[in-house]
């Protein structure tokens, strides 16, 4: 099965039409640029590269696809394949800091266990040029919008951990089960494979100890805010210097 079987192809209409509005929404900040500059941008956890297929004439730039996964890496190549100006990476260990104006990460954070969130936090930091714009997405997995999602996925299997009554009601009520299960996605790669559990206000947090919060914004209808949407965008300036980390050039 292709990532775009569970995203933009799924079989439930909503779910296929709600994959394709987060990508729109996300991009909404590349439409009014207006650089003079080639811009530099990293996709950071591309998954199949959908993101980056539908950026492609909205501006002048010059395209990082970073995937860690093999799998999803193969489909990025084979999806991007006659696009010019779109390099790709498993790993960020040789790519220059503070190189990037823009860093999109879109649903990615949910996936990360602890460690591995802090690590892509200051990768993410480091990567970014002073005064660059860190666009990161992520599902909104509380409250009203949890309860709506725990429903959906109890229809397709329950007994699941995010299809589990208890732990979709707590998340109801805004408590968010912390037993969160972890797997490998691939060897030493460490992932939560279930958004419930993930809570987005911690993570805005984390961010803030490193960039500074210049927007936010929730989808697919913003002017419900947090009530009534299934995702969440945080908009980062680097708002000063970054030294490289050991072990970077």
């Amino acid at each position: 099965m292709k990532y775009s079987d569970i995203t933009i192809r799924d079989r439930n209409p909503v779910k296929r039409w709600l994959q394709r509005r987060r990508f729109a929404d996300a991009l909404g900040v590349l439409r009014d640029v207006r650089s003079g500059n080639r811009l530099r941008i990293l996709d950071y956890g591309a998954g199949d590269g959908e993101l980056v297929r539908q950026m492609a004439g909205l501006a002048d730039m010059d395209v990082l696809v970073f995937e860690p996964t093999p799998g999803l890496m193969a489909e990025a190549r084979d999806k991007l394949a006659g696009l010019g100006s779109v390099a790709f990476a498993d790993n960020l260990d040789a790519v220059e800091s503070g190189c990037f104006d823009y860093v999109f990460c879109l649903e990615v954070f949910e996936h990360l266990p602890e460690t591995e969130t802090l690590e892509a936090i200051a990768e993410i930091h480091r990567l970014l040029r002073p005064g660059g714009l860190a666009v990161i997405g992520v599902p909104h997995e509380l409250f009203i919008p949890a309860l709506f999602k725990g429903l959906f996925r109890m229809s397709r299997r329950y007994g699941d951990f995010d299809a589990s009554p208890g732990n979709v009601f707590a998340a109801f009520q805004g408590r968010v089960p912390t037993q969160r299960p972890v797997a490998e996605m691939s060897p030493g790669f460490r992932y939560h494979f279930h958004h419930l559990g993930f809570d987005y206000r911690k993570l805005e947090k984390r961010f803030q100890g490193r960039l500074q919060l210049v927007g936010k914004w929730f989808s697919p209808f913003p002017v419900f805010g947090a009530a009534l949407n299934s995702e969440v965008y945080l908009l980062f300036r680097n708002s000063r210097p970054v030294l490289p980390s050991r072990g970077h050039g």
